[in-house]
């Protein structure tokens, strides 16, 4: 074999494996819904939660106990 024979086929074999790697380089192109944009969740900042006041707690909890009450005396009518 000459060095012009051996040379093309080392540049034919680079070729093919260059083709390999973009294939296995590239994205799988995915179904359904995009992911969200990594860059705008890194800058953008949380969101704080409101939490309830300690006399909307005490009203709920009235709510909630006048609630269970009358879950429980329909019950015992049963």
């Amino acid at each position: 074999m000459s060095i012009e024979q051996i040379l093309a086929l080392l540049i034919s074999e680079r070729d093919r494996l260059n083709r390999a790697i973009e294939a296995l380089g590239t994205p799988v192109k995915r179904r359904g819904r995009p992911p969200k944009n990594p860059l705008a969740a890194a800058t953008a900042a949380p969101k704080k939660r409101s939490g309830m006041s300690p006399a909307k707690r005490k009203a709920q909890s009235a709510r909630m106990k006048a609630y269970w009450a009358k879950r429980k005396k329909q019950g015992a009518k049963e």
